[in-house]
């Protein structure tokens, strides 16, 4: 499980939030960074530590979790 390698949650980093391993970039940012348009390369700017395959971690580790989820009715 490649997220497993890179992603970790730690009660005393970020109030538990899971995070990019050794950093307090959480997969929660990287992800809300995403959506509002930026992409990789900002991403790798932005965070000069943060490397491809953390951002590959947060979107399986994204994926993962979703797929646990229950469905929410979104025509209403």
């Amino acid at each position: 499980m490649l997220y497993k390698e890179r992603i970790e949650s730690n009660p005393n980093v970020m109030l538990g939030k899971p995070v990019i391993k050794g950093t307090r970039i959480t997969v929660e940012l990287i992800l809300k960074k995403l959506a509002e348009g930026a992409n990789r390369k900002d991403l790798l700017t932005i965070y000069p530590h943060l490397l491809n395959e953390d951002i590959n971690a947060v979107l399986d580790y994204a994926s993962r979790v979703i797929g646990n989820e229950d469905v929410i009715d979104l025509s209403e």
